[in-house]
């Protein structure tokens, strides 16, 4: 080695050395941040793949929600419909407003021929004052025409008045018993029967009330009825009748 030569090649050496190593230095620095960089751009992908998954899944199951509301109604009704063919059907019912109902005041009666083995049937009023027919409930010749079947409350009251009659004493003229008794009857008519019907009957002895009397005779009770039958009230002594106030003498029937 000449003289002078050996520290200029250390140091030249040393240097070749510093150099290679820092350009390995910087070369595992830059490999190092580009695998950071790398590392985050792949957990950013996964992260976005992610979000990307559950939003496909929402959407997914917002579809299907969607369509079960759109198949409900269509799935509802045909369910409804498939219990109605297995249900029997009923007739709406009817409100009392729709039911057929008549309320009647007595009126001044008029002496009249009685039907065959009846008493004298009593005449109404029907459109004045509290009296009323409704729902296609007739009255017809002292007829309340009932005008579809069904149970009705059928009711009546009369007022009787007079003075006190010598019970039991003949009369001379015609050589007959004064009746010592007064007999209120609710009848009816129809076509399936030959003959009158009695549905209820009121009787009270008048020989032991004042010289001067009234009493009410009240009737009132539920029947099943057929459309056309007919309501009339019978009384023994028609001349016995007080027709003066509404609320005295009355006849009426109503659908329950």
């Amino acid at each position: 080695m000449p003289k002078g030569e050996g520290p200029a090649l250390e140091s030249e050496t040393g240097m070749g050395i510093l150099e290679e190593g820092g350009c390995d230095y910087r070369t595992n620095h830059s490999t190092g941040r580009n695998l950071r960089k790398t590392n985050l751009a792949v957990t950013i992908c996964l992260l976005l793949a992610s979000i990307l998954a559950v939003f496909i899944v929402y959407l997914l199951i917002d579809n299907f929600r969607s369509q079960q509301e759109m198949c409900a109604p269509d799935q509802f009704l045909k369910e409804r419909e498939s219990d109605q063919l297995h249900q029997p059907s009923y007739a709406p019912l009817k409100s009392n407003k729709e039911k057929p109902r008549a309320h009647l005041t007595a009126v001044r009666q008029k002496s009249m021929t009685p039907m065959k083995d009846s008493w004298p049937a009593l005449q109404w009023e029907h459109k004045l004052g509290s009296a009323f027919i409704k729902n296609q409930m007739n009255y017809t010749n002292k007829f309340l025409v009932i005008p579809e079947a069904g149970d009705y409350f059928v009711y009546s009251q009369v007022t009787f008045r007079g003075s006190t009659p010598e019970c039991g004493k003949i009369n001379q003229k015609n050589r007959s018993t004064k009746p010592d008794y007064i007999t209120q009857v609710i009848t009816r008519v129809t076509d399936r029967y030959p003959e009158p019907t009695q549905l209820l009957t009121g009787t009270k002895s008048i020989c032991e009330i004042g010289s001067t009397w009234f009493t009410p005779i009240y009737l009132g009770a539920v029947f099943p009825m057929q459309e056309g039958d007919k309501l009339m009230v019978n009384v023994s002594d028609i001349s016995l009748v007080d027709y003066t106030k509404e609320d005295k003498t009355f006849f009426g029937a109503f659908r329950l």
